[in-house]
């Protein structure tokens, strides 16, 4: 913190000056803070939330206990800010490919499927999806996640549901289906998929629904 210091103006009188000093970096701008929510990630989206500790978490981060409560008032605290984090990304992730202009509405949606089992076949399928994960023990989390995970879901689902209405305006749905509807049943069809990959370390689950769905909006 910057102290203030006597000095003295032109006319000799004293006035109080205050050091230069560096100001205060933002806690959510803090490295260390995006090192934990990174391996927060990491860790809970291979184990789940029960079975992966805060020493665990502060040791692959590098970061100390001190340094963990500068920034969380608790590891409950710590969860729900994954949550947020996660939600977000991902709903930047489903922007990328939905709103790609370059592709037809349902093209975009398949290439998301694409990507999406792409990046767990990069980890060797030992990540699942993190709301998917929490829903799963919902049961010994603390109960304010409930409403968290179901809105990250609901707006995935949203954005979801207005390419589906792309797609059927352009024809490539059929005119009988409802996109808020098929939206649904994609989402929490795809979280089952996720889930049972994840299980299986393949992608042959996530093939299936995918080949199932796309096949229905005829």
């Amino acid at each position: 913190m910057s102290q203030p210091i006597d000095a003295q103006n032109d006319n000799g009188r004293n006035v109080t000056a205050r050091r230069r000093g560096r100001p205060k970096r933002a806690p959510a701008d803090a490295e260390a803070r995006q090192r934990l929510l990174r391996t927060g990630l990491k860790f809970l989206t291979e184990k789940g939330y029960s079975a992966v500790g805060l020493d665990e978490i502060l040791r692959d981060a590098s970061v100390p206990k001190g340094g963990f409560y500068h920034y969380f008032q608790s590891k409950a605290d710590f969860g729900s800010a994954l949550i947020d984090v996660y939600h977000a990304y991902f709903a930047d992730k489903l922007d990328r490919w939905l709103l790609e202009e370059s592709q037809s509405p349902l093209s975009r949606l398949q290439a998301f499927v694409a990507d999406a089992r792409n990046g767990m076949e990069r980890h060797d399928f030992r990540r699942g999806c993190l709301v998917g994960n929490l829903g799963q023990e919902m049961g010994a989390l603390p109960p304010e996640y409930r409403a968290k995970l179901i809105h990250a879901l609901e707006d995935w689902q949203s954005r979801t549901a207005r390419c589906l209405a792309a797609a059927q305006a352009a024809g490539e749905i059929a005119a009988h289906h409802d996109p808020a509807k098929l939206a649904a049943i994609f989402w929490i069809g795809w979280e089952g998929a996720v889930l049972r990959a994840k299980l299986e370390q393949g992608p042959d689950p996530l093939i299936l629904f995918a080949d199932g769905f796309f096949a229905m909006l005829n």
